[in-house]
């Protein structure tokens, strides 16, 4: 059967519909955020917004249907997530964000477990959860074998209840939009400080309304400005001891389960912030002549600098719905090309934004055009979620290095 990137009616009218979602209601986010000083401030102004999102079904889309939810694929939900990062950039991730937070317990917990969680999501598409991964001191190291080292938020067992302690920063969504928490969190600890991680380390349920959780300050970006990056302190946080998913030491398999799912989409985000500034970069084109006698696309220059942002973006689009197919045939076991696009398309998208500006010249850092607001949201990308020289180019030289790598298993759609 030949290769068809045809897309099915579906993903056709999914499309569409996220499209026509990000035109009409996304597109209000920017002005809307614009003159609020504070973070905290920004981000609650999301709320109406992610609410929206919920309302038009995006919130269900990564909840099981055995909970009440639609359960789209990784490659769709990428299709609606590159049509949204149009328009915005922090609304989508907070729903994101809420996947992560929510992704360990919808591909490891129980059933049990997925039954006292994950309804709550369903009935009222606005609550958020949040991923506490991130240590203070960063969070690249988590898997590092020495246990006096990595992360350093521990969970000691106490009869039937596991009670947490340690702070964590960047725990996107943990505020919630009243300052007192998300509904819940998924918690990235060890279960014994004299164990590595490869035995030790865990995810566990914590509810928002836990005693203990303190929003202890929070981060300012210079980039997705409405996106909410709390440090969050757990004080003696006490929960069930059967809020753990999984067991002591299968944290490592969860968070790399969980973080190949975001490298993917990833992708797709950074296509939809590069479509933007291409949009910008080629309408100014068409129509500026910059005190000359024709359109700036008249020059050779111009002209040849916005084809190599059209080549950037279709080339990281179609990675990344080879890295998102790939994700869902092998069972999120084979995470190269997750990790790749990520990567790959994260650095394209700095290049795409910064050479549409160059197309624009200094009016675009300026207020009068939004590159340099894409600009500073695209930067985001090789830095977060994983960074890409700390986290991600590990990530691959470790897959290179192992004796049972086979170059040819992630094109060939094995492994």
């Amino acid at each position: 059967m030949a290769i068809d990137f045809q897309l099915s009616d579906f993903q056709q009218t999914l499309q569409a519909s996220a499209r026509a979602f990000a035109a009409e209601t996304l597109s209000a986010v920017a002005p809307t955020i614009a003159p609020l000083a504070r973070p905290d401030e920004r981000f609650y102004a999301t709320r109406p917004f992610y609410q929206a999102m919920a309302d038009a079904g995006f919130i269900k889309a990564l909840l099981p249907k055995a909970v009440g939810g639609t359960s789209l694929s990784t490659l769709d939900f990428a299709l609606a997530a590159e049509e949204l990062t149009t328009a915005d950039v922090n609304v989508p991730s907070a729903l994101l964000a809420t996947g992560l937070g929510l992704h360990a317990l919808i591909h490891h917990g129980s059933e049990e477990q997925q039954r006292r969680f994950l309804p709550d999501f369903v009935e009222d598409g606005s609550l958020l959860a949040a991923l506490a991964f991130t240590e203070v001191t960063g969070g690249a190291n988590y898997d590092n074998p020495d246990p006096s080292v990595g992360v350093q938020t521990f969970a000691r067992r106490e009869g039937d209840e596991w009670v947490i302690n340690g702070a964590k920063h960047y725990t996107t969504n943990g505020t919630g939009w009243d300052g007192k928490g998300a509904h819940l969190y998924s918690v990235i600890c060890r279960t014994d400080p004299s164990l590595p991680p490869q035995q030790s380390l865990a995810v566990i349920m914590v509810p928002g309304n836990t005693p203990g959780i303190e929003i202890a300050g929070l981060l300012d970006t210079i980039g997705h400005r409405a996106t909410i990056s709390p440090r969050i302190h757990f004080n003696e946080v006490r929960v069930p001891a059967s809020n753990i998913v999984g067991k002591p030491g299968d944290g490592i398999a969860f968070v790399e389960d969980a973080f190949a799912w975001t490298a993917a989409l990833i992708g797709a985000a950074c296509v939809g912030v590069m479509r933007a500034a291409f949009d910008v970069a080629l309408t100014f084109a068409k129509t500026d002549k910059r005190s000359g006698t024709v359109p700036v696309i008249e020059h050779q220059n111009v002209g040849f600098m916005l084809a190599d942002i059209k080549m950037r973006i279709e080339a990281s689009r179609y990675l990344t719905w080879k890295a998102c197919h790939q994700l869902e045939l092998s069972k999120r076991r084979s995470r190269e090309l997750a990790i790749i696009t990520k990567t790959y398309c994260s650095e394209l998208c700095v290049q795409a934004v910064y050479d549409a500006m160059r197309v624009v010249g200094v009016d675009a850092y300026t207020d009068l055009y939004p590159l340099a607001g894409l600009m500073q949201d695209a930067l985001c990308f090789p830095l977060y979620d994983g960074g890409n020289m700390g986290v991600r180019r590990r990530q691959l030289h470790t897959l290179l290095r192992s004796p049972h790598y086979d170059p040819m298993a992630a094109a060939e759609a094995r492994g």
